[in-house]
C-alpha cells in the first residue's frame, strides 16, 4: 500500500474524513471506559517542532501513549534541520528510523518537501498556510453536539489565516456554507476563495455575517510570528470581537469555537469563553481523539 500523508484536508476523501470523525468518537469512548487499544505497540512517532505548542505536543504524545507506542520530540535545537541540513536529507534519514512523522513548522513548502522524500506517513501539525488537525477536532466537536455539519452555515470571524484556509477546505470536504468576516487586507488565500466561490463568501460586517449561523469560529488577531503587528492588528480588528451580542444573531442552537490559546477581551469576550454555547474545551480535548484516529488511519488504513 502506498504511503498516505495528511498535509491538508484534501488528502483524504470526504467519505474517509467522515469515517475518521466517527472513529475519533469511538476512540474517545474507549479511552473514557478504560479499554486498552495497543495498536501502536513497538511503533514510534517522530515529532518535529519548529513552532512551539501546548495542545499539539501533548495530544500527539498522549495519543501514542494510549496506543502503547512511543514518541520522540525534536525541536530545532535537537536536530540538524536547525543547522541547515537539507529537508530532503532529514526526511530520508528520519523516515528510516520512525514509523510516522508529524511536523509543526512555518512554510508549508517545508512539509511538502519533507513528505515527498519520506518513506512513512507525514502529518501537518500546523504550517503558516493550513492547520488540518485542528479542523478534525472541530468537526468531531460539532458532530458530537449537533450531528452532521453538512448544509449548515459556518461563520469565520477575524484574520484569514491558516485556520481560515483550512475552514475553506473543510467547507468543500464536509459540504457546508462558509462566510468569512474579515477587514480588508486580511482575507484568506485568494486561490482557495476562487476555487470554492460557490460555497465560501466574504462579508465585512461580522454582525451581518453571524445572522442564522450554526457555528461561529475565531482565532487570535496576531498569530505566532506576527507579534510585531499586534498594535496594528488590534486597530484593524477592533470591530471583529465574537461576543454575546454577535452570538445572539446566530441560530439559537449555534456553537462557538476557538482553537486556543485565546486572548480574552480581544477576539473573544471573556464571558463568551465560558458560556453554554462555547465548546472550546471539548474542542481542545478532541485534538487528542481526532489525531489518534488519524494516526491509526495513516498507519493501518481502516482495518483496525
Amino acid at each position: 500500500m502506498s504511503v498516505r500523508h495528511f498535509l491538508t484536508l484534501l488528502d483524504l476523501s470526504p467519505a474517509e474524513l467522515n469515517r475518521l470523525i466517527q472513529r475519533a468518537i469511538e476512540l474517545k469512548a474507549m479511552h473514557r471506559s478504560g479499554k486498552r487499544h495497543d495498536i501502536m505497540r513497538g511503533k514510534t512517532l517522530g515529532m518535529i517542532f519548529e513552532k512551539s505548542s501546548t495542545r499539539t505536543r501533548v495530544s500527539f504524545e498522549a495519543g501514542m501513549t494510549h496506543f502503547g507506542g512511543a514518541s520522540i520530540f525534536l525541536s530545532p535545537r535537537d536536530t540538524q534541520l536547525g543547522r541547515g541540513e537539507p529537508i530532503e536529507d532529514s526526511a530520508r534519514v528520519l523516515s528510516r528510523m520512525v514509523d510516522i512523522v508529524m511536523i509543526r513548522t512555518f512554510a508549508h513548502q517545508t512539509i511538502e518537501t519533507f513528505s515527498a522524500y519520506s518513506a512513512v506517513p507525514v502529518i501537518n501539525a500546523l504550517t503558516d498556510d493550513f492547520h488540518p488537525c485542528q479542523l478534525l477536532a472541530d468537526m468531531q466537536t460539532y458532530v458530537e453536539h449537533r450531528g452532521s455539519i453538512q448544509g449548515k452555515k459556518v461563520v469565520w470571524v477575524g484574520d484569514g489565516n491558516n485556520m481560515c484556509n483550512s475552514y475553506i477546505n473543510a467547507a468543500r470536504q464536509f459540504d457546508f456554507e462558509l462566510v468569512v468576516s474579515c477587514p480588508e487586507g486580511f482575507e484568506p488565500n485568494a486561490e482557495l476563495l476562487s476555487r470554492e466561490s460557490s460555497r465560501v463568501s466574504i462579508e465585512r460586517d461580522p454582525l451581518a455575517a453571524a445572522h442564522n449561523a450554526h457555528l461561529v469560529v475565531t482565532d487570535v488577531w496576531a498569530s505566532m510570528g506576527q507579534e510585531d503587528e499586534q498594535k496594528q492588528r488590534e486597530k484593524a480588528f477592533a470591530n471583529y470581537q465574537v461576543n454575546n451580542q454577535l452570538m445572539a444573531l446566530a441560530d439559537k442552537q449555534a456553537l462557538f469555537m476557538h482553537c486556543l490559546p485565546a486572548h480574552r477581551g480581544e477576539e473573544v469576550s471573556a464571558e463568551l469563553m465560558d458560556a453554554k454555547d462555547s465548546v472550546v474545551w471539548d474542542e481542545a480535548e478532541n485534538r487528542l481523539h481526532a489525531q489518534k484516529a488519524l494516526l491509526e488511519f495513516l498507519m493501518f488504513g481502516e482495518q483496525h
